[in-house]
């Protein structure tokens, strides 16, 4: 979002690494004061949590939440699903890797801070160990799918309007979840193909309504492909 200054750190995120140092990194988006993400942000939160010493409490950071209950993997199950056999991606954007963990294993993260006492006043990366990248991500989804499509990447000029998306990918969101699995004994429960299997279950049973048809345009994408890549558009 082009909010921060400073070179992108190679390592993992871990617990201690430096915050953002902007705050509301939203609000440019919101419509009145009075709209949610106005006033949007994490951080004071944990400030005001860690800095109150009445308060015996853990800061939890969650890591992108998929599975029943969450769309985060529909529009790529759509374009599968409709059959399309090319999923278009921005080349840094298919390089980008993201921690994201399944609802349940975050769920039980969650609870086993809750009732050890070792937590208390801790901060704590939940998710899974393994960061993916969007293209493997996707590729996660299509394997769960039965998808035998695969992922192309364009230049950022090349990529169709409706496909644009307002971040610098060179800054990466992968954190380091070792703490709270060497403090607590946290270990996900629920295995990475299971998990992608239900979500694409879930899914399929429970699209949003309603679809914004926008985006999904696929005789732009198709005109971006054949541009770009003329043997497979």
């Amino acid at each position: 979002m082009g909010l921060e200054s400073g070179t992108p750190d190679p390592n993992p995120l871990t617990e201690r690494s430096p915050l953002r140092e902007s705050r509301f990194p939203y609000r440019s988006r919101a419509g009145s004061p009075d709209d949610m993400v106005y006033d949007y942000d994490k951080i004071p939160v944990e400030q005001v949590v860690m800095n109150d010493t009445k308060l015996a409490g853990t800061v939890l950071r969650l890591p992108a939440v998929y599975g029943p209950g969450d769309h985060r993997a529909f529009d790529y199950l759509k374009r599968m699903t409709d059959g399309r056999r090319t999923i278009l991606l921005e080349k840094k954007h298919a390089r980008w890797r993201w921690t994201r963990g399944y609802v349940e294993n975050v769920a039980r993260a969650i609870a086993l801070a809750l009732i050890d006492d070792r937590a208390t006043g801790r901060i704590y990366n939940i998710g899974e160990s393994e960061a993916l990248t969007e293209s493997e991500w996707i590729e996660r989804i299509g394997r769960a799918a039965d998808w035998r499509g695969e992922v192309v990447t364009l230049s950022k000029e090349s990529m169709p309007e409706h496909l644009a998306v307002p971040y610098n990918f060179d800054y990466h969101l992968r954190a380091d979840t070792s703490l709270i699995r060497n403090e607590l004994g946290y270990s996900e429960q629920v295995p990475l193909d299971e998990a992608m299997r239900e979500t694409v279950v879930w899914e399929r049973a429970h699209p949003p309504e309603p679809v914004d048809e926008k985006r999904f345009n696929y005789a732009a994408e198709d005109e971006s492909l054949a541009r770009a890549h003329p043997t497979l558009g």
